[in-house]
């Protein structure tokens, strides 16, 4: 697959539909690209590949499908793989290059465009155990409850998957295989929101809660803004300067959202 570097610090903020815009910025997407600090990005398919220590990797898919991020994290023996969206021929063949077991998957929360390809990489890889908040463990195989059965969604079929394996409890240390990692409740995005802590790797996946200099939408069913807000203040910067990787568009830095992101 492609690789290139991109560092955490790299300049820009994605826009698009699952992605909050800050309320002064409401209406005038059309202008976007005339302030210095914003960039509007449209993403092909590709992967792209983090060096985050000797013993841990990062890559990442830029899924069509809502221009969702899948992230692999490869360690010395094994790989976890978290929120495998829709372009399975691309997460496929990362998996295959990577050429190592993958001993989990995780998941950050469970609308559709995080779960499409799950059930492809568990029936292909060797049923690795699925990792998800208890409170949206059954939208795993309800449609109305991962979005992909609202009318709005008519276009597309229905996302069923299998139960997950397991459920989080958050806070606590696992070790799973050479990872070592917590997961912190984020919700606001979803009630069931988890950001997933590698202190190994200086870096936390946030899902859909906080991306570069935004947060995440809060107006689908089980949202809330003051639980994101909540969530981001008291969950994730109280981490260290931690590598951000979100569900959507570019990381970014704990550090730098205490300072640049304008909902805080």
């Amino acid at each position: 697959h492609n690789s290139y570097w991109m560092p955490a610090s790299k300049p820009g903020k994605i826009i698009f539909n699952e992605l909050k815009v800050p309320s002064f910025l409401e209406g005038l997407s059309c202008l976007f690209l005339f302030f210095p600090n914003f960039t509007l990005l449209c993403y092909t398919s590709s992967s792209i590949f983090y060096e985050i220590g000797e013993l841990m990797k990062i890559h990442r898919t830029v899924n069509p499908v809502a221009y969702e991020n899948t992230y692999y994290i490869e360690g010395e023996n094994h790989l976890i793989v978290v929120d495998p969206g829709s372009h399975w021929a691309e997460i496929r063949s990362v998996i295959e290059t990577i050429n190592k077991p993958i001993c989990a998957i995780l998941l950050t929360h469970t609308h559709y465009d995080h779960i499409l390809s799950l059930d492809l990489v568990r029936d292909t890889f060797g049923n690795p155990p699925v990792y998800v908040a208890e409170s949206e463990a059954s939208w795993l195989y309800t449609p109305v409850d991962n979005l992909s059965g609202l009318p709005r969604h008519d276009d597309m079929a229905d996302v069923v998957c299998r139960p997950a394996e397991h459920t989080y409890v958050f806070h606590e240390e696992y070790q799973i295989e050479e990872f070592r990692f917590t997961v912190l409740p984020t919700p606001g995005h979803s009630i069931g929101g988890a950001s997933l802590v590698f202190p190994d790797g200086n870096l936390v996946l946030t899902g859909d809660t906080l991306f570069r200099e935004t947060i995440g939408r809060d107006d689908l069913p089980t949202g809330s803004l003051e639980q994101m807000l909540d969530s981001i203040r008291n969950q994730l910067f109280t981490l260290p300067n931690y590598d951000v990787y979100p569900g959507h568009g570019p990381a970014t830095t704990i550090a730098h959202e205490k300072v640049f992101n304008p909902f805080f």
